[in-house]
């Protein structure tokens, strides 16, 4: 039996680190007073500059090619926005006894974030997967995220989301939705900027994502969050995400190869509907939560870690399981054709 086989140093992002960080800054140092109405200005603005940001980079062109493969990108957001939050309605069993409620707010939340665009697409390469296949998966599951995510949320979650309230829609709207569709309208400008300057972009998005999260646990800080959590209770949410991810990763990996998808759509399929965007859910979750974000967005950054983590090792076995069939196609692709000897004549 062969054991399994794992990398020498797992994944740990360092941009998790830095979001750790800035939570440690906002525990030790929230802002209060009018450095509060600053931070939460600025976090504001944050967000609209990464919707419109989202909205600049989607190529339509290329996502109305991806419909071809309409069938692997249905299966993907089935996953992303009816299996998980069906799975994060069935774990309201566990509140009270393993789960407060604000923490399964936050598990909930989770369950109703889109799909990851890049870490998709670098695993499912990793695993030598269908890589166009996760590109447009990755795209239309952030572009239905920006309406399915709010209105999820506002159904599922009720009043600690917003609601429906005509405010609550209004600032979805403003804040998520307008911004989106001027990046869109304004591609064709500016799409040449972005690409030349993808890297300083990079830094423009996840500074953006961790003023966000400044604001979003100073805010907490300032009602109380930490004293709603203690370790068993965060040692309890690890371990229902822990299988939940079990659960998503076994679905889409068996549940795609029932359906009849080939081996490089269900490794595209396993990547990309098994995970959730902390660049996407960080921001959303500050507009609908608002002080309550801080605790909120807590289970989607310890998911965020794990998938990586668990992700990483997956994907590497994947890849070296395909290599007996890749070399068995190579020696195939190189033998000559079977010689018959020639009937003698009599």
């Amino acid at each position: 039996m062969r054991r399994p086989h794992l990398p020498a140093r797992l994944p740990l992002d360092p941009y998790i680190l830095a979001l750790l960080g800035t939570v440690g800054l906002a525990a030790l140092l929230p802002a209060r007073g009018a450095a509060a109405t600053v931070a939460d200005g600025a976090s504001t603005a944050a967000v609209g500059l990464l919707f419109f940001l989202y909205g600049a980079r989607l190529s339509t062109r290329e996502a109305l090619e991806g419909l071809r493969h309409w069938r692997l990108h249905l299966t993907v957001l089935a996953c992303t926005f009816l299996l998980f939050p069906l799975l994060g309605l069935a774990a309201r069993v566990l509140v009270p006894g393993v789960l407060t409620q604000p923490l399964y707010g936050g598990l909930l939340f989770l369950c109703l974030v889109p799909s990851t665009v890049q870490s998709s697409i670098a695993f499912t390469s990793i695993a030598r997967g269908n890589v166009p296949a996760a590109i447009c998966a990755g795209s239309f599951s952030s572009l239905a995220g920006i309406v399915l995510t709010p209105l999820l949320a506002a159904g599922l979650l009720g009043s600690r989301a917003g609601g429906f309230s005509p405010d609550s829609l209004l600032k979805i709207t403003l804040q998520l939705l307008l911004p989106f569709l001027l990046g869109q309208a304004l591609r064709r400008w500016v799409g040449g900027f972005l690409v030349r300057h993808k890297q300083v972009l990079g830094y423009v998005d996840r500074g953006s994502i961790l003023l966000v999260v400044y604001a979003a646990f100073s805010a907490g800080v300032a009602a109380g969050i930490w004293h709603q959590v203690s370790l068993p209770r965060l040692g309890a949410l690890l371990l229902v995400e822990a299988v939940l991810l079990a659960v998503m990763l076994l679905v889409t990996w068996y549940g795609s190869a029932r359906l009849g998808f080939g081996r490089a759509d269900r490794i595209a399929i396993q990547f990309a509907g098994s995970k959730k965007s902390l660049a996407a859910g960080l921001p959303m979750a500050s507009v609908l939560f608002g002080a309550q974000a801080g605790l909120a967005v807590l289970p989607l950054m310890l998911f965020h870690q794990m998938q990586l983590m668990v992700c990483a090792v997956l994907a590497r076995r994947r890849a070296r399981d395909a290599e007996p069939q890749r070399a068995a196609n190579r020696v195939a692709e190189v033998s000559p054709p079977a010689q018959h000897p020639a009937p003698r004549g009599r």
